[in-house]
């Protein structure tokens, strides 16, 4: 719990994987109250701390045994108390346990209930397992990624689960939220990755509905098509990314290149591109990749080496705006976005489950936590 711009907002978190943990992280890192409600079974005697997983950060955990008529009260009278739950079950899991929206709404009709899913909470594969490779497939995205000639490239499982996930379930709590201080009501969040993710298209099929993007991989502007937004193998095996769209960007990009003068084709015909692909990358390989990012970084030239992970914890842009700070051991991702009044903070210790329990329960006036645990509904590691 901080000072951001979400303090005063409390979050209840039902223990997941994936998109819905860094949602709730994401508010934490805001200054909301998150309190993860982790299974009664995760609690394993002798832990000491939440390890490494830094998507619970920022958090507090209670253990609750969820199948058990106590721990969903205990649930619910969470609910009571709280502005936002978030659950990544599949459909009708929650109200198969009794939390479902009708069962919170009933107790805080103010409450905004965000539902993370792949499928969304209706249609035809909704009650089916996936994952993100999945969902960014059936969406087109998938098949937008990738080389001219070579099959879809996976972009991990940042463009589906966290962006076309996470982002799109934050944005619904925080709207939902908002809306609720005028009607006094709360709403259910049907937040769905393949929704996110279609809607993150939205630019793209633009340039698709004008002609000016071919329904194929690396023929086009953004996707490697174009020899100046591309990335391009140094002397030493590593490599620098290009993004000289524009002209003047891409004249700076030229000259820095040390092609200016010479006869090249022109930036915007397709035909040549293939020609212009191969002047640049012989003109890569002459030097190594720290070379090069002496003499465009900084410029104009819209152009950078391409990090590892490790390294960019370390480069100077990054270390002067504190992107990697190092919280509780080790080098995580700041909190984001920035704020020039109520700044964010985090102390990326990640929550224990059950490691609050009897914290959290005290501090919401539960008069009969001794009882809940000596019942097992709910448990402190």
């Amino acid at each position: 719990m901080g000072n951001g711009p979400l303090s005063g907002v409390r979050v209840i978190e039902l223990a997941g994987i994936g998109p819905g943990p860094f949602a709730a992280m994401l508010l934490a890192d805001l200054g909301a109250e998150v309190i993860r409600v982790d299974r009664a079974s995760a609690v394993r005697e002798g832990a000491t701390s939440g390890g490494t997983d830094f998507s619970n950060r920022g958090k507090r955990s209670i253990a609750v045994d969820l199948k058990s008529e106590r721990g969903r009260d205990v649930v619910l009278r969470l609910v009571e108390k709280s502005d936002v739950l978030l659950e990544g079950f599949r459909p009708g899991v929650t109200e198969r346990l009794g939390i479902g929206p009708d069962d919170c709404l009933a107790r805080n009709p103010k409450l905004v209930y965000g539902r993370m899913t792949g499928w969304g909470q209706e249609g035809p594969l909704s009650h089916t397992a996936g994952h993100d490779v999945g969902y960014i497939a059936i969406t087109g995205a998938l098949h937008a990624i990738g080389r001219a000639g070579g099959p879809p490239q996976v972009p991990m499982n940042l463009l589906g689960d966290f962006a076309g996930g996470s982002m799109y379930l934050i944005v619904g709590v925080l709207a939902a939220l908002l809306e609720s201080k005028t009607s006094g009501r709360g709403q259910v969040v049907d937040a769905a990755i393949v929704d996110g993710t279609a809607h993150l298209s939205t630019f793209i099929h633009a340039f698709l509905a004008t002609g000016l993007w071919q329904d194929r991989r690396g023929v086009n502007m953004l996707d490697t098509g174009a020899p100046w937004y591309d990335v391009y193998e140094t002397a030493d095996g590593r490599h620098m990314a290009v993004g000289a769209i524009e002209s003047q960007f891409y004249a700076e990009f030229v000259r820095r290149l040390g092609l200016d003068g010479e006869d090249l084709p022109d930036q915007n015909d397709r035909d040549s591109w293939p020609a212009l692909r191969e002047r640049f990358a012989a003109a890569f390989k002459t030097r190594t990749r720290d070379e090069w990012t002496e003499v465009f970084v900084p410029s104009d030239a819209c152009v950078a080496p391409v990090l590892s992970m490790k390294e960019a914890a370390e480069h100077p842009f990054n270390t002067a705006r504190d992107v990697f700070p190092e919280l509780a051991g080790h080098r995580q991702p700041a909190p984001a976005p920035r704020f020039s009044r109520t700044v964010t903070e985090t102390d990326g210790v990640p929550a224990l489950p059950g490691g609050q329990t009897r914290e959290v329960l005290d501090d919401l006036g539960f008069d009969d936590t001794e009882t809940l645990l000596k019942e097992g509904a709910v448990a402190q590691a």
